[in-house]
């Protein structure tokens, strides 16, 4: 009970908050749901974290909450502070990044080149989704059609079949221009993809035999 006491009626100085939050990294505005967790165990009074997080904003990220921190709630101050950092830095940083895929193009990369960089440029919080509508909007015209008749496939077996396409006819102007693949040349090249993968399968399993020998 007195231990219990004493640490609630204890006045906390900035010195007392910044030792403990010494063993932390400085606010990651990438991810500041997951920087949160990190120091949220640490500091058990709401009041305690609230100065802790105010301290560690570098000024460009304090501005983006200046509201708060100018009028803080009477009440739960740091739930709003956190709350709100995480939303708005969110929608910031989802901004930025469509800004950023949409001026990448396939350029002479092949297409799971391109949707590589794409992936490494988004980080792992951009869901499959949203990566493979950027791809897909910067393939050539014939690749493009070949891939959307594709809906349920993964996004890697889709990188695997524009690779494919492409090795197998070369983007031409007019197809770019008008979208408009003929069903035959579809089915064809379904077809000879379908044939390279048997293909591939079949001496993956004969060096699968060879090897067990």
């Amino acid at each position: 009970m007195y231990c219990e006491k004493h640490f609630k009626e204890k006045t906390f100085t900035p010195s007392d908050i910044y030792r403990v939050g010494e063993r932390f990294s400085p606010f990651w505005p990438e991810e500041p749901a997951v920087w949160f967790a990190q120091i949220e165990g640490s500091f058990a009074l709401s009041g305690v974290k609230y100065n802790y997080v105010r301290g560690q904003l570098e000024n460009r990220y304090a501005a983006d909450v200046k509201d708060i921190l100018i009028h803080p709630t009477p009440s739960g101050k740091y739930e709003k502070l956190k709350s709100e950092l995480i939303k708005r830095l969110s929608a910031s940083r989802e901004k930025e990044l469509t800004q950023l895929l949409m001026q990448e193009e396939l350029r002479d990369r092949r297409p799971s080149a391109f949707l590589r960089q794409l992936q490494h440029l988004a980080g792992p919080s951009i869901p499959d989704d949203f990566i493979k509508t950027v791809w897909t909007r910067r393939l050539p015209g014939n690749i493009k059609i070949v891939v959307a008749s594709q809906p349920e496939s993964s996004l890697s077996a889709l990188a695997d079949l524009a690779d494919n396409v492409q090795d197998l006819v070369p983007p031409a102007p007019q197809v770019a221009a008008t979208g408009a693949v003929p069903n035959s040349m579809i089915e064809k090249l379904s077809k000879e993809i379908a044939e390279l993968r048997g293909q591939k399968q079949d001496l993956s399993a004969r060096y699968s035999r060879s090897r067990t020998r």
